[in-house]
């Protein structure tokens, strides 16, 4: 879970996650130097959540914001050091609902599936009504370009929400990513693809953030139309 100034959010979705009835579970968030704090935060909550012999929450701090992707990438991979055999990767702010993991894992234990997308455009899923007509046409733009382009069948390939195995993650050798912003959602699930990983979409429900602003800036935007593109050239085979 990365966090950019989630300090009013974090408590409260901490507190969700670790209630879920998965007993193995850990949060591991991942702070990149956030102003307002929430890396002091997250480690107040992790000697709380520690207590009783388990490790239940961690704190990865990084020096500098430098991307949603690369903070993505640094938590999957510190996970992967440590033996984790599913990974997860969810928002801080509120908009991705943590009761459906257990879900997730589920899914992928049925099917082995190689990772499941909390999607929010399958039959079933949905957008909150407060997100605006613009973000509503550009998130479903985003989703048809991409898939286009790439000629991925995932229908929410940006999506944030998912699930993976470790082997699938090892095999895409997170390493080896371009992407610094939220294109990483993108790449990571087309080199899935393209290693031979089957991706599984379940239904969700997107909440508009209730505290805080989004990060999505236009440079972000800019880099999420491009990526689509280099990914198709590098790899026209």
């Amino acid at each position: 879970m990365p966090t950019y100034n989630e300090a009013a959010n974090l408590p409260r979705i901490a507190e969700i996650v670790l209630a879920l009835p998965l007993p193995g579970l850990h949060l591991k968030i991942v702070d990149d130097n956030s102003p307002d704090g929430t890396g002091r935060i997250a480690e107040e909550l992790a000697e709380k959540a520690n207590t009783g012999g388990r490790r239940r929450m961690s704190v990865l701090h990084r020096t500098a914001k430098d991307g949603l992707g690369r903070a993505y990438a640094a938590g999957m991979t510190a996970a992967l050091d440590e033996g984790a055999e599913f990974v997860v990767q969810m928002d801080a702010d509120g908009s991705h609902p943590a009761h459906v993991v257990p879900q997730m894992l589920g899914t992928a234990l049925s099917t082995g599936a190689g990772f499941v997308v909390g999607s929010r455009y399958v039959d079933g899923g949905s957008l909150d009504e407060d997100w605006g007509l613009h973000r509503q046409i550009l998130s479903g733009f985003a989703n048809r370009y991409a898939r286009g382009i790439l000629g991925i069948k995932i229908r929410d390939i940006t999506a944030g929400f998912n699930l993976w195995r470790a082997q699938t993650l090892r095999d895409v050798d997170l390493g080896t990513l371009d992407s610094a912003g939220y294109s990483f959602q993108v790449e990571l699930k087309f080199l899935a693809v393209r290693r031979g990983h089957n991706g599984v979409e379940i239904p969700i429900r997107f909440e508009e953030r209730t505290e805080g602003v989004s990060k999505m800036s236009l440079s972000t935007q800019f880099e999420s139309a491009l990526v689509p593109l280099r990914l198709r050239m590098r790899n026209r085979s």
